[in-house]
């Protein structure tokens, strides 16, 4: 008995001992990214990726969220209708008054907010000009003066406003700033607190030094004021805004907390700090300025705002913001003033003053729009306070992160190594899935805003680690070099990547390569004088004799489009002399082709003749294709462009042509310039050239033929007819040419169908 319990445990042993062995070494590394993920989250390595991810996480959230229209909440909106029935903004003091005693009195608003400031006196009436005069020009007619003053209730708007807000449930909003340059102006509400108040305590707060509020005897009169300042997150986007500003020694709370503060009807509010226990001294916790919530004495109970770091609440929008965002009812300015809405639409109701005209500069970029209503993320606020509906980032948060990501370390980089591919994917995928839905649902329900892209990344890194571990130190990468490239590469190439595999892959890539286009003239005709054997044969000697010469130059060979061939120069094997090996093989297959025609004539075959296209420049290589058929090949316009060049080959009567790119990367060898031509699929000309070899191995004759040949063709560009043609005949003569032969006709077509005057030289093919 004690023999098998000892057997069966040493077997137990072993079988641990051989799981160590083959995955030991992918659980030591599902260990250290685990580690590294709980670093992250402790604020120990660089943040700035998974808060971007958190916050695409934040934003989704509200973007999917389900949009009903909050009646309480109206937002009178300063519009375009408004302005064109009204004036330009801002409008003079007398109509805002109007429309503050149409709000308040004809439609009986519960609350008015001002998104608006009125930092300026308005003397649009004349009645400061008309003062002066008064106390000036005008002082010894006492008479004028006695009249100005009982005008004065009608011509001083600023009074007439400041007399239509006081006694009235309205809230002046303002600005706080703090620019290098920016100064007090205006004077500012009466502050909620001071640091008297606190006690001794410290908030953490945001500190402002100077503002642009109202003028005194507008705000003086309002029961209320608030400022309207947001924040931005590092992507320039605002998804918090602060209840509770610091300036000074005072506390000021924001446009959106004083406008439900009155609505509630709290007349008073107080910080609410976290309570004292045995992990926080009161030395710690006044240190801390750490607040819970912010107390507003409501009746019967008081009504609790909970806050965030620096005094601040996220703001849950609802909709995508606007007059057609659904979350909040839009109303003209202008239909209030004239009477046109019915009294119970906005009876009662909370109206926000704002404006949605793009040139007010109101709009603001959030994660719903990114123009968004600066009047709305007020309204936002406002609705999460009355309902007590906040979206919070808990302060047990980085405990939460801690917790899922070692499970995740453990089941995940347990299991993965032990799992083939696709339950590998399955479980990754259900571990990924399962995170986003709590996520999703404690948002939802508790509206707890918690992290989970470092879970995510783990997750992701954990399942590639392990799927990449099995192919990059499991897989033969040698053999699947040779399995890759050895049908493209000559076998010399092969065995040189295969020495080091992981300098190749066939992942598209951008590089500069020389492509080649190779096709037989009069095919056609070939193929119609041959049976069927014989043009297999005659075909297959004419495609191995030009393979040959491409890989036996280090080319690779791209694909057969019937007789024709396609080859490139520089890929997957880097090859700073591209250029030149592909004049240089070009050369050689058509000197390849002279010795096949010998051949082809001794078995009575017609001839062969091929036209070869090169040309040099940036390209996409890789493995390109469907899902059905892939191939190692190159894409771009300097692709196509080598193909134009080989389809007119014939025209020119020569055998090779490549572009200007080629000739400069390949300066080594002589080239004739042919002509500057257009062709099909682009618009800039581009200058061709015939190489007729090594520079260094040309005699004296084809120097001379060459230049007189380049004087030739200056003349014809400009438009020297008679010496160009004088010119041409006696190269003719000398060595007939085709080329020359092309260009008699053209000098006698120009003569008869004379050219326009701004003729750039230029040959344009239409087609390919």
């Amino acid at each position: 008995m004690t023999a098998g319990i000892i057997a069966t445990k040493y077997s137990q042993g072993k079988a641990v001992r051989r799981l160590f062995a083959k995955h030991g070494a992918r659980w030591l590394l599902a260990l250290v990214l685990t580690l590294l993920a709980g670093a992250q989250v402790m604020g120990m390595l660089p943040a700035l990726l998974t808060d971007r991810i958190d916050l695409f996480f934040y934003d989704m959230r509200m973007r999917i969220a389900k949009v009903e229209t909050d009646p309480r909440i109206v937002i009178v909106d300063i519009d375009e209708k408004s302005i064109a029935e009204i004036g330009r903004w801002p409008w003079s003091r007398d109509v805002v008054a109007e429309l503050i005693g149409k709000m308040a009195d004809g439609y009986e608003a519960q609350t008015i907010a001002f998104d608006v400031l009125f930092a300026e006196p308005d003397n649009s009436s004349g009645y400061a000009t008309l003062e002066n005069l008064a106390q000036g020009e005008l002082k010894s007619l006492p008479q004028f003066g006695r009249q100005l003053q009982a005008l004065r209730p009608k011509l001083d708007f600023d009074a007439r406003m400041a007399t239509a807000i006081r006694g009235r449930p309205v809230v002046m909003g303002y600005n706080l700033s703090n620019e290098p340059d920016a100064i007090a102006k205006g004077r500012l509400p009466r502050p909620v607190f001071t640091t008297a108040d606190l006690g001794g305590r410290r908030l953490d707060v945001t500190h402002w030094k100077a503002y642009g509020a109202n003028l005194p005897q507008l705000q003086d009169a309002a029961g209320a004021g608030g400022f309207f300042n947001p924040l931005l997150d590092s992507d320039g986007l605002i998804r918090k805004v602060p209840l509770i500003a610091q300036v000074g020694d005072n506390f000021y709370e924001s446009l959106a907390l004083s406008a439900a503060r009155m609505a509630l009807g709290a007349k008073r509010m107080k910080p609410i700090f976290l309570q004292q226990d045995a992990v926080l001294s009161e030395q710690q916790l006044r240190d801390y300025g750490a607040l819970e919530s912010i107390a507003l004495d409501t009746r019967p109970r008081p009504t609790f705002i909970p806050v965030e770091r620096h005094l601040t609440t996220l703001v849950t929008y609802r909709g995508r913001g606007g007059v057609h965002g659904g979350a909040f009812r839009y109303v003209s300015a202008v239909d209030i003033l004239k009477g046109r809405i019915p009294k119970n639409d906005l009876a009662g109701r909370i109206l926000l003053v704002g404006t949605t005209v793009p040139g007010l500069y109101d709009l603001r970029a959030t994660p719903v729009s990114p123009n968004y209503p600066g009047v709305e993320i007020h309204a936002n606020i406002i609705a999460s306070i009355l309902d007590g509906d906040f979206k919070q980032r808990p302060e047990f948060a980085v405990g939460f992160d801690l917790v899922q990501i070692v499970a995740i370390g453990l089941v995940l980089g347990l299991l993965l190594p032990l799992l083939g591919p696709l339950w590998a994917i399955v479980l990754s995928s259900a571990a990924a899935f399962g995170i986003g839905a709590f996520n999703f649902w404690l948002y939802d329900s508790a509206g707890l805003v918690l992290p989970m892209a470092t879970a995510l990344l783990l997750i992701a890194a954990l399942f590639i680690c392990n799927l990449g571990w099995g192919y990059l130190f499991e897989y033969r990468n040698r053999r699947a070099i040779v399995n890759l490239f050895g049908e493209y590469v000559a076998p010399e190439l092969v065995a040189e990547m295969a020495a080091n595999p992981t300098h190749y892959n066939m992942e598209g890539e951008s590089r500069e390569l020389t492509v080649m286009f190779s096709d037989v003239r009069g095919f056609t005709t070939i193929s119609e004088g041959l049976p069927p054997n014989e043009l297999r044969e005659y075909i297959n000697a004419y495609l191995t004799a030009m393979s040959e010469d491409i890989r036996g130059n280090r080319g690779t060979l791209d694909k057969y489009i019937g007789d024709a061939v396609m080859a490139f120069w520089g890929a997957p094997v880097a090859l700073p002399d591209h250029a030149a090996r592909a004049v240089a093989t070009a050369l050689k297959m058509q000197q390849t082709v002279v010795t096949l025609n010998q051949d082809f004539l001794k078995r009575n075959w017609p001839p062969l003749k091929i036209g070869i296209g090169l040309n040099t420049g940036a390209m996409r290589v890789g493995d390109m294709g469907s899902k059905i058929r892939r191939a190692y090949t190159v894409m771009g316009d300097a692709v196509n462009l080598s193909s134009r060049l080989e389809s007119i080959t014939k025209v020119y009567g020569v055998g090779v042509l490549v572009g200007q790119a080629t000739r400069a990367a390949a300066p080594q060898f002589a080239y004739r310039e042919l002509d500057s031509v257009r062709v099909k699929g682009k618009n800039e000309p581009v200058p061709i050239f015939e190489p007729l070899g090594l520079e260094a191995e040309l005699t004296p004759m084809q120097r001379e033929q060459l230049d007189k040949w380049h004087a030739a063709l200056a003349l014809v560009r400009r438009q020297q007819w008679d010496q160009a043609e004088q010119a041409i005949l006696a190269l003719q003569q000398e060595q007939p040419h085709g080329l020359y032969e092309l260009y008699l006709q053209r000098i006698a077509y120009f003569r008869a169908h004379p050219l326009p005057a701004d003729w750039d030289g230029v040959t344009t093919f239409e087609t390919k």
